[in-house]
Order: C-alpha cells, then sequence, then structure tokens
C-alpha cells in the first residue's frame, strides 16, 4: 500500500488516490464506495465533475470519513475572483456535505486574466478560517507559482500537473522540490493510452505487473503523488497494490527515454 507524503503545512498527503472526472453521477457512488473499499484514502473530486453531492452521499454512508482525504477544485469560468471562488467553495461545502473539506485547489491558472493570486488569497483566507486544512493548485506553471509564492507569501502544499512517461514535467519538479510542493500528477496513465506501449509491456513483463502497475511505480519513485481513475472494482484494487513493485535503475532509464512532452490533455496556456 503506497504510504503518504509530508505537505508544507503540516498534513499528510497519500501517494496515491483516485479520481471522479467524467465518472457518471450514476456511477458515483459505487465508484467512491469501491476506492474506499480498495483502500484509497484520497478521494480526488472538483466542481466541475458535477458529481460531488454524489460523492458526499458516498463519503457519509462509507462510515469512512475520518479517514479520508477529500478533495475539491474552483473552476474559475465564467468568474475568476476571490469572491467567485470562496462563493464556489461554499457551494462544494453543501453539495458534499462532510464537514471541513481536506484540499481545495485552483483548478486552473487562467494566467491572462491575471486574478489568480487574488483568487489564491481567498483560499488562503478559507484555510485561515479552518474551512478547508490545505490549499493547493492545478496546472500552474512555473511563473504562475513564483507570483503566488512572491505576492503572498504562501506556497501551495501541492500543484496537481498533468504527468507520465511521455511528459515526466522534470522542470517544473524541481522548482516544486525548492518551493517546498509536492508534484500530484493528473492523467498518470497517459488517459490509458500508454498501456500499449511497447516499452512499458517490456518493464511490465520483467516484473510480472501491469503496465499501470509500472507506471504508478514509477510516479512513486520520482518522489510524486497521483491520482488515477476507473470505475472497475478490480482496476482500482490492482493499481492500489504495489507493494511488490520496484523498479530497478535500468527499468528507470528506460522510462526516461520514453519523454517526448507529448500531451493527453489541454495545455496550461490554452485553458484561459
Amino acid at each position: 500500500m503506497p504510504g503518504t507524503l509530508a505537505l508544507n503545512d503540516g498534513s499528510r498527503l497519500p501517494a496515491l488516490g483516485f479520481g471522479l472526472y467524467k465518472v457518471p453521477i450514476e456511477q458515483t457512488a459505487e465508484v467512491t464506495l469501491a476506492g474506499i473499499d480498495a483502500g484509497y484514502r484520497l478521494v480526488d473530486g472538483a466542481r466541475f465533475y458535477g458529481n460531488e453531492r454524489e460523492l458526499g452521499e458516498a463519503i457519509r454512508s462509507s462510515g469512512r470519513r475520518d479517514d479520508l482525504m477529500v478533495a475539491s477544485k474552483f473552476w474559475g469560468d465564467p468568474v475568476q475572483s476571490r469572491e467567485q471562488a470562496i462563493a464556489d467553495f461554499a457551494d462544494s461545502e453543501r453539495e458534499l456535505g462532510v464537514g471541513p473539506l481536506d484540499l481545495y485547489m485552483i483548478h486552473w491558472p487562467r494566467s491572462s486574466r491575471g486574478a489568480f493570486v487574488d483568487v489564491w488569497r481567498g483560499l488562503i483566507e478559507l484555510q485561515q478560517e479552518g474551512r478547508v486544512r490545505t490549499i493547493g493548485v492545478a496546472n500552474f506553471e512555473p511563473d504562475d507559482l513564483h507570483r503566488l509564492v512572491d505576492e503572498t507569501g504562501v506556497a501551495p502544499a501541492l500543484n496537481q500537473v498533468e504527468s507520465h512517461p511521455w511528459l515526466p514535467q522534470h522542470e517544473l519538479r524541481a522548482l516544486h522540490a525548492r518551493l517546498g510542493i509536492v508534484t500530484q500528477a493528473w492523467s498518470p496513465l497517459g488517459r490509458g493510452r500508454l498501456l500499449d506501449d511497447p516499452t512499458l509491456l517490456a518493464v511490465a513483463a520483467k516484473h510480472s505487473v501491469t503496465v499501470a502497475q509500472v507506471v504508478l511505480r514509477w510516479h512513486l519513485q520520482l518522489g510524486g503523488a497521483a491520482v488515477v481513475k476507473s470505475t472497475h472494482p478490480e482496476r482500482l484494487r490492482q493499481n492500489l497494490d504495489l507493494d511488490d513493485v520496484a523498479l530497478d535503475d535500468d527499468d528507470m532509464a528506460v522510462i526516461a527515454g520514453m519523454e517526448s512532452g507529448e500531451r493527453t490533455g489541454t495545455h496550461p496556456r490554452d485553458r484561459q
């Protein structure tokens, strides 16, 4: 079972969580309960996903609320402002109905709008009021992170970004390390496109594991965290079963050679 990572606010982040992006409303409760039953202790949600009410109902019915880290995110469109972030947070708080949130993030910087620092100040206020324990960001680039820290003095606890063997984000990870920010990967399996990659299939065969297990272990050995998604209980369990998976230096070198810069999702500069 993957462990936890220390955050800069004194809390800890489960290294592997499961997410609910594009999980249909009618499947949300089932998937959430399957993930909790499999052993995940981080549930990655967002206002944009449209299934927070069902997520909250599943968490309450599980009886495991105290064991879980529940995350949500501020979408920021059409309005990106401190006031809108606080209002949207209140909506998520109400829809989830699980008490203080464990983690709240800015979903996209939308840098051209020039408002993300004020939004960040709103999240700092929410944290100071005790309404959320940990605050972070998603899809922030180096210049965005420098502005947050320079203008508020508060570094995000984590930055959730697209990352996988095609897009390892080494430069960003190095900046995160300097600023005390945890790198958390979304699309850690390249939206499933990596599962048939010949290089990864060979590494998986060498260790008698799945490609997904190889790639998730790669994320952990880089020192970061990841959020996976599956609507299949068996795959959720399998993705968490990494205790006997260890990549050697040759494996890490082979995977490093896969870097191409290819993205499977939206570039932050294209989400404004």
